[in-house]
């Protein structure tokens, strides 16, 4: 292992520690993350199927602008 790497591993856990962060003191106020219109639930007596595309692709999205700003500043 190299310094780039030890550095890309605390980059992570900030990130980690950040979306902890967020959601420990938000949490109540991100209800709807997951209920997005287009998220498939299906719930049955048994059964319970949960694909949150929407709410995916709007996270890929946010993260994408974030990354593209985050590259061209530094």
């Amino acid at each position: 292992m190299n310094s780039e790497t030890g550095k890309y591993i605390m980059l992570a856990g900030a990130v980690l520690l950040l979306i902890g962060v967020i959601v420990y003191f938000l949490g109540d106020k991100l209800h709807w993350i997951g209920r997005l219109p287009g998220d498939i639930r299906i719930e049955r007596d048994n059964f319970r199927f949960y694909f949150p595309i929407t709410t995916m692709i709007l996270a890929s999205v946010i993260l994408t602008v974030l990354l593209r700003v985050f590259r061209k500043f530094f």
